[in-house]
């Protein structure tokens, strides 16, 4: 391979820093989609991509691609998402948008030609930090997305969506003509490389790992209705406490999880009228499910659903399910996946693979065209987080292996 993989890496971890600087503070990165410090880095990146000499676009579902035109007008798409959670860390996601500059500049300004077009994307929204919705942009690009389940969402400060979304340009009722745009790229592979924000590499003694699949997830509110009464004077054991039932479903989650080895998580409480003196009448949670493998997120979506109906009775509680998003396991491609065993393994001597609990944004790409991942090492298992980190050594590792897989699938 005619390139310096050591000086390139080098360079990813100085723009990630850059990037850090510019879009941080004492809490962590601040770069929540459709708000103006993620602007200022879709700027960031956009800039940065045009000085390689990539023209630039936005599609309607305000995804930035920047692209170098290769030999063939087949075309590999590389990138992630550089929104993060509030209080996030400096790598989730931008890692895998900054280190695709690298393969810009090497293959850009009157570099070596690519035999394949290379379109680097900084998909829009992967976190669903704001409203809820993960992979947006994406799944806009793959077709999957239904328009209906986004129209009624609102932030935390009642913002509607649609609202929002349209200052940046984006429009519900055309969001969609992203797939269409996409279709006339020609694309004929997907990467994407990111930290793996949990503990199995580091506990493994492992800096990269090829990525063989994802978890498919199930994420629903669930609100349970019941009686508000004075915290004095009603007895314990006949009042309607909508907070109570909740709590012990959460706790029912947990030993689902455990049951079949999949994981449950209740991000998100509201309680009303969140009043120290009154029962809550209602209270709303969030509940995200997942598992690699579908019979059996399946079973825990549906015991999920037997325990809170269970638990509701017993209260004398109302319990209704609305569904925020769905996804099934994700596979990679076969060949794909060989490949970027090859690519872990020529850089560290060992082809480590794992699967992602994680959403990825590489997980709707996989749905209409072939597609694998990479992962580097998180410290401590940490991620959304100020503390998450990798140190530079290792994150090196892992983005001259992922350079490696791009070699071979572009050439």
């Amino acid at each position: 391979m005619n390139f310096d993989l050591k000086q390139a890496a080098k360079h990813v971890v100085a723009d990630l820093r850059e990037l850090a600087k510019l879009t941080s503070d004492a809490k962590g990165a601040q770069r929540v989609a459709w708000t103006p410090l993620w602007q200022k880095s879709r700027d960031w990146f956009a800039n940065k991509a045009k000085e390689s000499g990539a023209s630039i676009e936005i599609d309607s579902a305000g995804n930035t691609w920047a692209t170098i035109k290769g030999k063939s007008s087949d075309a590999v798409v590389v990138g992630s998402h550089i929104d993060c959670v509030p209080n996030g860390g400096w790598l989730d996601g931008c890692l895998g948008v900054v280190v695709t500059l690298e393969i810009l500049r090497r293959y850009g300004n009157g570099g070596q030609k690519p035999e394949k077009t290379i379109h680097a994307v900084n998909w829009a929204d992967e976190e669903g930090a704001r409203f809820g919705r993960s992979l947006m942009g994406a799944s806009a690009a793959s077709g999957t997305m239904d328009v209906k389940e986004l129209i009624n969402l609102v932030d935390n400060d009642g913002n509607k969506i649609k609202d929002v979304l349209a200052k940046y340009n984006v429009h519900l009722d055309k969001i969609l003509n992203a797939h269409r745009e996409f279709k006339k790229r020609n694309a004929i592979a997907a990467l994407e490389l990111h930290i793996e924000q949990g503990p199995v590499l580091e506990n493994q003694n492992k800096n990269v790992a090829c990525v063989y699949g994802i978890t498919g997830v199930e994420r629903h509110f669930i609100k349970f209705t019941g009686q508000a009464a004075h915290a004095g004077s009603f007895p314990t054991e006949i009042r309607q406490d909508a907070f109570l039932t909740a709590a012990k479903s959460a706790l029912a989650f947990r030993e689902i999880a455990l049951k079949y080895n999949g994981v449950c998580t209740v991000g998100k409480v509201k309680v009303h009228p969140d009043v120290v003196t009154i029962v809550p009448d209602e209270c709303v949670i969030s509940l995200d499910q997942r598992s690699i493998d579908k019979k059996l997120l399946a079973k825990m979506y549906k015991d999920a659903q037997t325990a809170t109906k269970k638990f509701a009775e017993k209260d004398k509680v109302k319990v209704e399910w609305s569904k925020i998003w769905t996804i099934e396991p994700t596979i990679f491609d076969k060949k794909l996946v060989k490949l970027c065993k090859e690519s872990v393994k020529e850089e560290t001597g060992e082809d480590t693979t794992m699967y992602s609990g994680p959403l990825h944004d590489i997980a709707e790409m996989a749905k209409i065209i072939p597609s694998v991942m990479m992962f580097a090492m998180s410290k401590r298992g940490l991620s959304h987080c100020k503390e998450e980190d990798t140190p530079d050594s290792k994150l090196e590792t892992s983005i001259r292996a992922f350079l490696r897989l791009v070699n071979k699938v572009v050439c």
